[in-house]
């Protein structure tokens, strides 16, 4: 009998480690799926979670927006403000200094697959690929960088840099009225309203 109690308590002490052990791996294995998330991963989780996402942008500037898209480098959609939506949007990711959450989206984006959710052909597009599209539909834009907002269209786009023809807002982009070509390198971009 007494042997029998002794064998019991080693065998449910084995029990005990080898469960820890298993507890110990799979935490260890949780970090490292963690570790490898990126901002570009967290957003597009947060995004399929159904409402607008909450950004604070390199100027300051706090947005809500209502993800349509994310490429490899860029954010878009519609910024929302007091129940409406307001104007079409893209971000680059880069230009976000930090993002609020609820917690339905905190608990999307550190779960399950960084796979789910909005396009994968936009997921390959860098961010020149939009402006090229702004520049081919001749859209006037509003360019928000940290020390200016400039308003014009898209005369051209290079690898790190885009041309904005300046002109008035709600005037055709037309060569009297174009009051400067700016050149604004594609790293100061906080974001561009069209």
């Amino acid at each position: 009998m007494r042997w029998d109690n002794l064998f019991d308590d080693l065998e449910s002490q084995l029990e005990q480690e080898l469960g820890a052990e298993d507890i110990d791996l799979l935490a260890e294995e949780e970090r490292l799926r963690l570790g490898r998330l990126g901002l570009r991963d967290r957003l597009k989780a947060m995004a399929a979670a159904g409402e607008p996402v909450r950004l604070i942008l390199r100027d300051g500037t706090r947005v809500a927006i209502d993800v349509g898209a994310i490429g490899r480098d860029w954010i878009a959609g519609e910024v929302c403000g007091d129940g409406r939506r307001f104007v079409s949007c893209v971000i680059p990711i880069a230009a976000i200094t930090g993002c609020l959450p609820s917690p339905a989206q905190t608990s999307a984006s550190v779960g399950g697959d960084p796979e789910t959710g909005v396009g994968s052909l936009s997921a390959r597009l860098g961010l020149q690929f939009v402006l090229r599209d702004l520049c081919r539909r001749r859209a006037a834009v509003n360019v928000r960088t940290p020390h200016d907002l400039l308003h014009g269209t898209i005369d051209r786009v290079g690898r790190d840099h885009f041309d904005l023809a300046e002109h008035e807002p709600g005037v055709a982009r037309r060569e009297r009225a174009v009051r400067a070509i700016r050149l604004v390198p594609v790293v100061e971009i906080v974001h561009v309203r069209f």
